[in-house]
């Protein structure tokens, strides 16, 4: 995936966006029992969603053109700002990025965790913050949209997994793909994702 993208536009990106997804794991119960999944998923909670759900949470770091940058499969409980630190980590940066990201990422932890990584951070305030805040919905929309992609498109949410590997590598399979295609558009001179002409 790294050798892809690093042959995309967005590799030196200094706008990062960085937002995590649901990856349900099968909930039939029949399915659950044949699992080895079920023992090491959980229930998190979609806020986007307003809904629990069985499973893991996939944390994605990518430029605004789509490229990914670095991704993660964690728990879906786990706190998803100490995640993005990671990811932030393990991202080949430039210094002076701006991270956007959303009001789940709100804290002085994590915003001078990111500091320290020459990361400087934009979301959207809290309703306990003064001021309107920057607005972000337009550049937030980006990286749903990215993620509805992976998930229609690409079938992230119809993997099919059992095994803890087998999940694993049908996600990078995924996201290897979108970033073989962003290069693959950015050489033919098209827009980043369109997709569809592979996906047929």
């Amino acid at each position: 995936m790294g050798i892809f993208a690093a042959d995309c536009p967005g590799a030196a990106d200094q706008p990062l966006l960085i937002d995590s997804t649901p990856v349900p794991r099968a909930s039939s119960r029949e399915t659950v029992k044949r699992s080895v999944l079920a023992e090491a998923a959980d229930y998190g909670h979609c806020a986007a969603r307003s809904r629990y759900f069985p499973g893991f949470r996939l944390h994605l770091l990518a430029a605004p053109g789509g490229t990914p940058r670095a991704l993660e499969l964690a728990h879906p409980i786990r706190d998803e700002r100490e995640v993005g630190l990671e990811l932030l980590e393990r991202c080949a940066r430039r210094g002076g990025e701006l991270l956007v990201c959303d009001k789940g990422y709100a804290g002085c932890g994590f915003a001078v965790g990111a500091a320290d990584l020459g990361v400087a951070v934009a979301r959207p305030p809290r309703k306990d913050e003064p001021g309107p805040g920057p607005h972000l919905s337009t550049i937030r929309q980006r990286i749903e949209s990215i993620f509805w992609t992976c998930g229609d498109l690409l079938t992230l949410e119809r993997q099919g997994a059992r095994t803890m590997a087998s999940l694993r590598e049908r996600i990078l399979a995924r996201f290897l793909c979108l970033a073989a295609c962003i290069s693959l558009d950015h050489r033919l001179g098209r827009p980043s994702r369109a997709l569809v002409d592979y996906c047929a």
